[in-house]
């Protein structure tokens, strides 16, 4: 770098002499962001709304209580209690939470394919208990509910014990 001369530097002192720089007012820093908001949370939050003005297509959502219980008429009543008393081993298991509506119906549909493949008898679905969803109840709960009644290769069903999900999950025996 070359050095000014000296007159240079003079003129130019000289002709800024009378300059005046206004301070700089800091930005307030002090200001709290906006709160981030997930877009596809409103977008659930507007599919749980949709669902719920739809009118019940089936009486069997409407019945899930907290419990889920079903059996086929071909299956004994004492299938369905060792089912739900955990007398069958549980081969694999699916669990539902984060997922909306659509996207669960669809992953149960997977599940249980595979599980059918894999000639599975006993499965555990986690579907959760529906304590965020509000007035409407139990969203996933009555998916899996609805779903699993409809689908021919379920014998029966119903709520896990405790400390395998209790209400939040249900036991699935499949035809082999």
């Amino acid at each position: 770098m070359s050095k000014l001369p000296i007159e240079d530097i003079q003129l130019f002192r000289e002709t800024v002499r009378d300059v005046r720089i206004k301070p700089v007012t800091p930005v307030n820093s002090n200001k709290r962001k906006p709160a981030a908001t997930a877009r596809f949370t409103r977008a659930d939050q507007k599919e749980v709304l949709r669902e719920s003005l739809l009118p019940v297509s089936d009486p069997a959502t409407l019945e899930t209580g907290d419990e889920l219980s079903f059996r086929r008429h071909e299956i004994a009543p004492h299938v369905l209690r060792k089912l739900r008393s955990g007398g069958f081993s549980v081969a694999a298991e699916l669990d539902l939470h984060g997922l909306n509506a659509v996207e669960a119906r669809h992953a149960l549909r997977e599940f249980i394919a595979a599980a059918l493949t894999r000639e599975y008898n006993c499965v555990r679905v986690v579907h959760g208990k529906g304590r965020r969803s509000g007035p409407r109840g139990p969203v996933l709960k009555n998916v899996v509910n609805l779903w699993l009644r409809h689908c021919d290769a379920v014998l029966a069903f119903g709520s896990a014990r405790d400390y395998d999900g209790g209400h939040g999950a249900a036991y699935v025996l499949l035809k082999s």
